[in-house]
């Protein structure tokens, strides 16, 4: 539920186009968790291709809505992005607030989950940085 967050929600279409080269980018998300469980911190490297036409159109995005989501709020301009969602699932409830920086060649931002289930509540906070690499392949 908690990874929902991170990946791609088709947003509604920007007015201008977001400061983000399009091209061959490395995305590091590095995830670190507190709360009553111990879980290690996990770090995910990924490689995407982002055209032109994605940056132009309502494609364009970093949230990911799955089932039982509800994106509350969302503000998206050139230079970022920052949203609210909450998440509902077999009796535990994630609050998850996220922000995104577009510079050019750079994209940084973070997402913060709070968890609340049986088990307790948890407390996730992903770092992630964007690398813009060249021409597709």
């Amino acid at each position: 539920m908690a990874v929902a967050a991170l990946v791609a929600f088709p947003m509604v279409a920007l007015a201008e186009t977001p400061n983000v080269t399009a091209g061959e980018w490395e995305f590091v998300s590095k995830t670190s968790v507190s709360g009553e469980m111990e879980i290690p911190d996990q770090t995910e490297t990924e490689r995407q291709c982002i055209t032109q036409e994605e940056l132009e159109g309502a494609e364009f995005g970093f949230i990911e809505e799955e089932e039982g989501c509800e994106l509350l709020d969302q503000d998206l301009n050139a230079d970022g992005l920052s949203y609210s969602m909450v998440c509902r699932a077999e009796g535990g409830e994630a609050t998850i607030d996220g922000e995104m920086r577009f510079m050019g060649e750079r994209i940084e931002g973070s997402v913060d989950i709070l968890t609340q289930s049986p088990m307790g509540e948890l407390s996730m906070n992903t770092v992630i940085e964007g690398e813009y690499l060249g021409e597709c392949e």
